[in-house]
């Protein structure tokens, strides 16, 4: 034992040598960490943006029955273009998710047979979502189905996509109050209309006032009382999100002129008054912005942001409850009461990643 003390005793330990080696496993491990995150946050987005095998397997097979099938046509053309009637519109490549919109409006109706809607799609499942809509009812509604890319028009920006847009939704996260000493973080995805809305008063150019629904939606009420709506000289209704407001996402608007105290507003259920939106050159307002934000993130987002400043005629609230796609706290009380449930975020509610209690 004396011999081994003396020996330990001999050998000097350099503390410099030891914080060095102990740093570098630090700095090892914790660039492991930001790989596995990073790779978590990759694998949750492909989650998030890739169409679940089943569905992409039903638009195929239906896709295939079109062409096998041309037995049966229910189209009814003179309703589509009736402006006496109540016309939806629905942008989406998802059947399952479109046709729960529909039917969801149809069962709550009070008279569906006044009942029009629109669904708009890209050419990969056009033919899917017709042979779809022309084979299943929805009451006394008729469903007519657009292929968009015809209507795409080819003297826009070359950075402007050629293809079908769904509502862009942006992340904004910030410190909120909740108690006189305690700070809390708040994330709110904020929807958004996208490049496609824009093409409204050009492929309904018979129609002047249209109910645009996003196809993350579920209604639950009647929604026929929208069309009665006095917006006075405002060009769409829509919900009014003042707990984020333009001066938060500031950095994001950069120089453009805002009003830093407005609040935001959401797609999802939106009442739009086309014969204004065209007196008002709405669509030729938003291309405008798009090229002066267009080297910016989300430019689209942005843009229709700033298009529509001052002219949203805010709904009540209790039209529409946001949040199910993303925020894990909301009561049943609030989900039995509102009239249309909109499931913004990323767990949408036919992904394996979708909150199970809002299923």
């Amino acid at each position: 034992m004396e011999a081994t003390i003396a020996k330990s005793k001999s050998v000097t330990t350099d503390c410099h040598n030891v914080d060095k080696k102990l740093r570098q496993i630090f700095d090892l491990t914790e660039d492991e960490a930001n790989f596995h995150m990073k790779q978590s946050a990759f694998l949750y987005q492909l989650a998030v943006q890739t169409m679940p095998k089943s569905q992409h397997c039903l638009s195929m097979r239906l896709t295939v029955e079109y062409f096998r099938d041309d037995s049966f046509d229910q189209e009814l053309p003179v309703k589509y273009s009736d402006p006496t009637l109540q016309h939806y519109v629905i942008f989406s490549s998802n059947v399952i998710a479109s046709t729960v919109v529909i039917n969801s409006t149809v069962l709550h109706a009070r008279d569906s047979m006044n009942q029009v809607f629109h669904v708009l799609t890209n050419g990969q499942n056009y033919y899917a979502m017709k042979h779809w809509f022309l084979g299943n009812t929805f009451k006394d509604a008729v469903v007519e189905v657009l292929n968009i890319d015809p209507f795409i028009p080819d003297y826009y920006d070359k950075t402007t996509p050629s293809h079908l847009n769904l509502p862009t939704e942006f992340r904004v996260s910030f410190h909120g109050i909740n108690n006189a000493s305690a700070m809390h973080s708040r994330t709110q995805y904020i929807s958004i209309f996208s490049h496609s809305h824009y093409l409204l008063p050009e492929i309904f150019k018979n129609l002047e006032k249209v109910v645009v629904l996003d196809d993350d939606i579920v209604v639950q009420q009647d929604l026929s009382t929208l069309w009665s709506l006095n917006m006075g000289q405002k060009v769409m209704g829509a919900i009014q999100i003042c707990s984020v407001r333009l001066g938060q996402v500031r950095s994001y608007l950069g120089e453009s002129s805002f009003h830093k105290n407005s609040c935001t507003w959401m797609s999802g259920l939106n009442v739009i008054d086309l014969a204004r939106w065209r007196k008002l050159g709405i669509s030729e307002t938003y291309w405008k912005l798009v090229k002066e934000v267009s080297k910016k993130e989300g430019s689209a987002a942005l843009a229709s942001l700033l298009t529509f400043q001052d002219l949203i005629y805010a709904l009540d609230n209790d039209w529409v409850l946001s949040g199910l796609g993303h925020d894990y706290g909301l009561s049943t009380q609030s989900i039995k009461k509102a009239a249309v449930l909109h499931y913004n975020g990323n767990m949408k509610p036919w992904l394996e990643l979708g909150i199970p209690k809002y299923k």
